[in-house]
């Protein structure tokens, strides 16, 4: 059973929304562009501006997560919000929803080294999922985390490594990972940000949970 199936956090929490305009670090411009229907029932387009739901955790310095549109039932209603991302959406999708953004990962070195078990307990707090990490006291990267979801991944740019609990794989640009509830972390080693692009579907362990 999941503890959170949905995250909505006030624009005071611990997150640090900014829209484009005042974001320095990041490099990544995203035209979104949303298509509705007029009166008539036309296929027009009801948005096309830059992505402005933008939120920096301060548990991984120069993240930026771009939050791109957010659906809370399955099925989708084809007809209903025009804008599902004026509200801070935290790391997990809503309950039977799903999360699409991009996400820019900066070099980790030369502050990975000093995240212990306490940190990285506090850096999945900070996005609203305090119980995600792992506590095995032994993990093979401070920051793997398990998610009740399926995970579709694109690497757009750069390349990463998807560390697991006794392998890792490279991932470079081009290259698409399914992510199927499994023990992870993403490890940038190189000197270059990453960017990567996800849609998480809010799913469930069931009976055949490891």
């Amino acid at each position: 059973m999941r503890l959170l199936t949905k995250l909505i956090l006030p624009l005071n929490s611990s997150f640090r929304l900014t829209s484009f305009s005042s974001l320095a670090e990041s490099c990544l411009s995203l035209r979104r562009t949303v298509t509705g229907h007029d009166e008539n029932g036309k296929a027009i387009v009801i948005s096309d501006q830059k992505a402005s739901n933008i939120v920096k955790p301060g548990h991984r310095p120069g993240v930026s997560i771009h939050n791109l549109w957010r659906i809370d039932s399955a099925p989708a209603k084809v007809f209903g919000p025009e804008e599902t991302t004026n509200e801070t959406i935290g790391l997990l999708p809503p309950e039977n929803g799903s999360v699409f953004r991009v996400i820019e990962f900066p070099p980790e070195k030369g502050w990975i080294e000093d995240v212990d078990e306490a940190a990285a307990k506090q850096a999945w707090a900070s996005i609203g999922a305090e119980h995600v990490g792992d506590t095995s006291g032994k993990p093979a990267h401070p920051l793997m985390h398990r998610t009740e979801t399926v995970d579709f991944a694109l690497c757009m740019d750069g390349e990463i490594y998807m560390v697991l609990d006794d392998s890792e794989v490279l991932i470079k640009t081009g290259d698409v990972v399914i992510q199927r509830g499994t023990n992870h972390a993403w490890s940038n080693r190189t000197d270059k940000v990453c960017t990567m692009m996800f849609v998480l579907i809010d799913g469930t362990f069931g009976d055949q949970e490891p």
